[in-house]
């Protein structure tokens, strides 16, 4: 009744949530990256910021267009504003130091009128149009980031899924072992040839490796749903992973450690270096602000003047137009476009100080991490080694004991060794997988 309680809890951890019978997605490492680059809403939304900076672009090329606008006015004075005038002026019988009021508009009027906009020459707007395309190399590189990202995430997932399920397996056979062992412990000490204290031993053993197996179980699950949130997936979709040759991810992890590294590779180096020129651009901006800018206007229109409104609509509207070029000259501004220069030169310097700061960084990154990657391979192999030997030391007890020439204190012993031996081999295939990915993302592989 334990067994089959165990095997029920086993499933149940094994299967995230009720769902319908589906057919189960095979994916392979490459799959699951291509649907995450597609699906999810980090690289949705890297997408966007991409189109967002291009909208961005299209309003600055906007401002070096010709600017048009109409314009249609009525008005209607309820009481029309007067000039005064010396009273001489409209009646000689008045006073000559008096003045009389008199109104110069219509109590209505109209106007329409359409208006348009040039710019010849503007220094901002000259550089602004200059920076678009960095800026957009600057949208892309940052899109490729989080791509990158992704990649790197789903890659580490990926592997960590797959290692949990061949612990998983590995220790299913283990637990089958065990109980195979207790069961036939229980017949020998029902007969009479053996102390209870001897399952007793067995048996903790067996309730210790049910229990890690259902939180191996229950880590598997959780680890399947987060590969599955992070690649956009939906969560109650089956799968089953197919790139599970982790001999083969071991060599090329180890192959990994011969490439060169290569600033250029590195996005984070190349938005260093868009940076750069970004806040020089701003720094030229500022130069640009103290030279002359010159723009064209023109306008035309209609307009008529009335006390009537019948007049408005049936007399002829007399037109206007006119056109010109405007010269406007930065002479002094409380030398505020000097102090705007000096702060973009400082910040140009700052950028170039990241830059260099960058490269340290990709150095310690990159030197760390094929140290790191190469002491997991150091490791796993000791540690698939000592596995293999925990293995034939438990094989060994086991026939002792069934000779009758070694005790069940040395078959539970042995058998706990192989479990630990296991648990630290799979522990150092998580560590190769790790920095695997860390290297190649310190290299600027992850593309």
């Amino acid at each position: 009744m334990k067994q089959i309680l165990t095997i029920l809890l086993l499933a149940l951890a094994l299967t995230p949530g009720v769902t319908k019978a589906q057919e189960q997605k095979a994916l392979s490492l490459k799959d699951c990256i291509d649907y995450a680059l597609d699906h999810s809403s980090a690289a949705k939304n890297a997408h966007i910021d991409v189109l967002l900076q291009k909208a961005q672009n299209d309003e600055v090329t906007g401002r070096a267009l010709p600017q048009i606008s109409g314009q249609g006015k009525y008005t209607q004075f309820i009481d029309i504003q007067q000039t005064f005038l010396p009273g001489k002026f409209i009646d000689s019988s008045l006073p000559a130091n008096s003045f009389a009021p008199v109104a110069f508009s219509s109590k209505l009027s109209t106007i329409g009128s359409l208006n348009a906009n040039q710019v010849l020459f503007n220094g901002s707007i000259f550089v602004a149009l200059q920076a678009r395309n960095t800026l957009m190399e600057l949208a892309r590189q940052n899109a490729n980031m989080k791509m990158e990202d992704i990649r790197y995430n789903i890659q580490k997932a990926y592997f960590g899924l797959v290692i949990a399920h061949k612990q998983f397996d590995l220790m299913k056979s283990s637990l089958d072992l065990v109980r195979n062992s207790t069961r036939d412990l229980q017949i020998t000490y029902d007969n009479g040839m053996i102390e209870k204290i001897d399952v007793s031993r067995m048996e903790v053993q067996l309730n210790n490796l049910e229990s890690d197996s259902i939180g191996l179980a229950n880590m598997i699950d959780v680890s399947e749903t987060m590969l599955k949130y992070t690649m956009g997936m939906d969560l109650t979709t089956p799968i089953t992973l197919v790139d599970t040759a982790m001999v083969e991810s071991t060599e090329n992890a180890t192959a990994l450690l011969l490439k060169d590294e290569k600033y250029e590779n590195r996005l984070v180096y190349q938005l260093a270096l868009t940076s750069v020129k970004l806040q020089q651009y701003d720094l030229k901006r500022y130069k640009f602000e103290g030279l002359p800018s010159l723009s064209a206007f023109g306008s035309a229109g209609y307009n008529n003047a009335s006390n009537k409104f019948n007049d408005l609509v049936n007399k002829s509207y007399p037109g206007f137009s006119m056109v010109g070029l405007q010269l406007d000259i930065p002479i002094f501004d409380g030398f505020q476009r000097k102090s705007r220069v000096k702060g973009a030169k400082l910040k140009v310097e700052k950028a170039k100080n990241d830059l260099e700061n960058t490269k340290l960084g990709i150095d310690f990154q990159t030197q760390s991490a094929r140290k790191t990657l190469a002491n997991a391979l150091s490791t796993i192999e000791s540690r698939k080694r000592t596995m293999q030997l925990a293995n034939s030391v438990l094989v060994l007890a086991q026939k002792k004991y069934k000779a009758g020439v070694g005790s069940n204190q040395d078959v539970v012993l042995a058998q706990t060794d192989f479990l630990q031996a296991q648990n630290n081999y799979f522990s150092a295939l998580q560590s190769v997988v790790n920095a695997h990915a860390d290297l190649e993302k310190a290299l600027g592989l992850l593309k």
